[in-house]
C-alpha cells in the first residue's frame, strides 16, 4: 500500500483532514467498470456504483480519523487505492484510545446498514423504485458492497480492522508487545489462508491482499519484538509520564532538533550535551505524550524548544 500520499493526487481538506487519491486507482476503476459492463443499461451505472464504493471506504476512513482525533491522537490524511483506503492515524499508546480510533471505522459501515436497510425497507412497492431498474440494482449493489466491506474488514487478521481491535482488546490482558505479536502471528496465519484461496480460485486481488497481509503482519511481529526488547529496559523510576504513569527508560533514546545528538534527556536535565538546547518539554516513549521535566516529577527546566 502507500507509505503516504506520494504519487497520490489531492482531493479535497475537510476538518483538518487531506483526502488523496493514488493515481494507480484510475488503472484499476478503468478494468472493474468495463469488466462489469453489461450489469446495467448503460455504463454511467457502473461508474455511479464504483464512485460509491469508495465513497464508503471514504467515509469509513473519516471514522478511523475523527475517532482517533477524539482521544488525543493526530490524524490529518487519507489515502484511498485501489484495495481501499488507508486513514493514516496515530492514538495515543493506550489500549482504550487505540481500541476506539479502529472500531469507528467498522461502526461508520454499520450505520450506513441501517441506513440503507432503511431505504430499502421504505423503498419496496414504490412505483419511483420500480419505474427505475438501474437505480433499484445500483442501491441494491451498495447495500451488498456496504456489507461486504463490514465483513471482512471485522476478520480478526491483523492489519485488518479485526485484527487491531483483537489486538487492542489483548493489550488491555497482556500489554502492548505481547498483544501485537499475537495479533501479528494470527496477521501471518490469515495471510497463508489468503494465498491458498488466491491459488485455488486464481484470483489477482486475494493475491494482492494475501501479500499485503503478509508484510504488514511481518512487520508487526518485528515491532513486537522491538517493544519487548524496550520494556526490558532498565528505568529512571524517580521520574513518571503524566499521562501513562510509565517511568522513562535509562539511555539515549532521545534526539536533538538541533545537531541531531542522541543523549538521555533525564540525565542531562533536558538538555543536549553536545550544542547545549534546551527542551521546554520531553517525549514519551511508551505513549508519545510531550511534557515539561516539571510534570515528570522533577524540578523545572525552562527553555523553548521541544525534543
Amino acid at each position: 500500500m502507500p507509505s503516504g500520499h506520494k504519487g497520490s493526487i489531492h482531493l479535497f481538506r475537510f476538518s483538518g483532514i487531506d483526502v488523496f487519491l493514488h493515481w494507480s486507482w484510475f488503472l484499476v476503476a478503468a478494468y472493474e467498470i468495463s469488466s462489469r459492463k453489461g450489469t446495467y443499461s448503460s455504463i454511467t451505472w457502473n461508474i455511479l456504483e464504483y464512485l460509491a464504493l469508495f465513497l464508503i471506504v471514504t467515509l469509513h476512513e473519516f471514522g478511523h480519523a475523527l475517532a482517533c482525533r477524539q482521544v488525543g491522537g493526530s490524524a490529518d490524511h487519507i489515502v484511498l487505492w485501489p484495495l481501499g483506503g488507508v486513514a493514516y492515524v496515530n492514538p495515543p499508546q493506550r489500549p482504550g484510545a487505540t481500541l476506539w480510533s479502529i472500531a469507528a471505522g467498522p461502526l461508520v459501515n454499520v450505520a450506513l446498514w441501517v441506513i440503507l436497510s432503511g431505504i430499502g425497507w421504505f423503498s419496496r412497492g414504490s412505483a419511483w423504485l420500480a419505474a427505475s431498474p438501474d437505480l433499484h440494482a445500483l442501491l441494491r449493489s451498495i447495500f451488498i458492497i456496504n456489507l461486504g466491506l463490514l465483513i471482512f474488514n471485522i476478520l480478526p487478521i491483523y492489519p485488518l480492522d479485526g485484527g487491531q481491535i483483537l489486538r487492542s482488546l489483548l493489550w488491555f490482558l497482556v500489554g502492548r508487545a505481547r498483544s501485537l505479536m499475537a495479533a501479528a502471528v494470527i496477521g501471518l496465519l490469515g495471510a497463508a489462508g489468503f494465498i491458498l484461496l488466491a491459488v485455488r480460485s486464481q484470483d489477482l486481488w486475494l493475491g494482492a491482499i494475501a501479500v499485503f497481509v503478509l508484510m504488514n503482519s511481518w512487520g508487526g511481529l518485528q515491532q513486537a519484538k522491538a517493544l519487548a526488547r524496550f520494556a526490558k529496559l532498565p528505568r529512571r523510576h524517580e521520574f513518571s509520564c503524566p499521562s501513562c504513569k510509565t517511568s522513562p527508560p535509562m539511555g539515549e533514546f532521545w534526539r536533538c532538533g538541533r545537531c541531531g545528538d542522541a543523549f538521555d534527556t533525564f540525565q542531562t536535565g533536558a538538555v543536549c550535551p553536545k550544542c547545549g538546547s534546551r527542551y521546554e518539554s520531553t517525549r514519551c516513549l511508551d505513549c508519545g505524550a510531550s511534557h515539561s521535566m516539571a510534570e515528570w516529577s522533577a524540578p523545572a527546566i525552562v527553555g523553548s524548544q521541544r525534543s
